[in-house]
C-alpha cells in the first residue's frame, strides 16, 4: 500500500510545491513509483511538472466530487515512475461543493483509494489555507510534511496547523502523524535562518529533517520551464538538497521495516 505525504503549511511560498515536485522527482530517481496530487487550485504543481492545466477538461476536482475516478485523470510527466493528478481552474469552487456533502472531510481520502496501491509514494499538495480543500488532503495522508521557511513570519502561525492536525487525530483519522518539517529557503550567510532553525527545534523537537532547502534561484527557474530541479540543473545546491531529503525519507522507511 502507498505512502500517502500531504505537503502541508498554510502560509503561502514556503515551498510547498517545490518540495512536492521535487522530492517527487528524486523519489521517482530512486526507483519509486509516485504520484503527486495537485490539491491547490493555483496549479503550480501541474504546471511545474509541465502539463497545461488550462488544456485540461478534468482533474482532481472531477475525482474528488466522485465524476470520474481518480486513475482516470493521472498524467505522465518526464520522470518515467512520476504521475500527476492534476489540478484545474475548477479546484477554486471545491470548498464551496463540499460544505453540504457527507463525510466532507473524506471525500480525497475515498478518491485515493483505488490508486494508492499503484505507487510507492503519493504526495500531496496542498493549498495555502487551512479550508476543506486542506482539511481534506490532511485527512487522506499517513503524514504530514511541513515546508518552513527561514525567515521571521514562518513560525507564526505553525501552531494554528498542529492544532488542526491534532485535531484531525482526535476526531477524524487517528492514524495521522507529522512526518516532520524542513527547513527551506536557508540562506546560511544570515543569523535570521539560524534563529528560525532553533525556534523550529521547539515545534518538531524529534522531526526536523537534516536536509536544509537552500534559496536557489534555479529552484525558482525550474517551474517556468515545466521541469523538476532534476531534470532542470542536477548539479545545483538545490537540487543537491532535495536529493538528500529523498535519502533521508527513504533510509526511515527502511529503518521502520526493519
Amino acid at each position: 500500500m502507498g505512502r500517502i505525504i500531504s505537503v502541508v503549511n498554510q502560509k503561502g511560498g514556503v515551498g510547498k510545491t517545490t518540495t512536492a515536485i521535487n522530492l517527487g522527482a528524486y523519489l521517482a530517481e530512486a526507483g519509486k513509483f509516485v504520484l503527486v496530487v495537485d490539491l491547490d487550485p493555483q496549479a503550480n504543481a501541474t504546471s511545474g511538472l509541465g502539463i497545461d492545466h488550462r488544456a485540461l477538461e478534468r482533474g482532481v476536482y472531477e475525482a474528488v466530487l466522485g465524476n470520474v475516478s481518480m486513475r482516470e485523470i493521472v498524467q505522465p510527466t518526464s520522470h518515467e515512475t512520476l504521475r500527476i493528478a492534476p489540478a484545474t481552474t475548477a479546484l477554486a469552487g471545491l470548498n464551496i461543493e463540499l460544505v453540504e456533502m457527507q463525510r466532507r472531510e473524506f471525500k480525497l481520502y475515498d478518491s485515493l483509494l483505488e490508486v494508492r496501491n499503484d505507487y510507492d509514494y503519493v504526495l500531496i499538495d496542498c493549498p495555502p489555507t487551512l479550508g476543506l480543500i486542506t482539511l481534506n488532503g490532511i485527512v487522506a495522508a499517513d503524514e504530514i510534511l511541513i515546508p518552513v521557511q527561514a525567515e521571521y513570519y514562518a513560525l507564526e502561525g505553525l501552531g494554528q496547523l498542529l492544532e488542526t492536525v491534532t485535531l484531525v487525530r482526535d476526531r477524524l483519522r487517528p492514524e495521522v502523524s507529522v512526518l516532520g518539517a524542513v527547513l527551506t529557503m536557508y540562506d546560511g550567510r544570515t543569523r535570521l535562518s539560524d534563529d528560525v532553525m532553533q525556534e523550529l527545534y521547539k515545534y518538531f523537537p524529534n522531526n526536523i529533517f537534516r536536509s536544509v532547502i537552500p534559496r536557489s534561484v534555479r529552484l525558482a527557474e525550474a517551474p517556468s520551464f515545466g521541469r523538476s530541479i532534476l531534470t532542470f540543473d542536477a548539479s545545483s545546491k538545490g537540487a543537491r538538497a532535495y536529493e538528500r531529503l529523498a535519502r533521508e525519507i527513504l533510509d526511515g522507511e527502511m529503518q521502520h521495516l526493519r
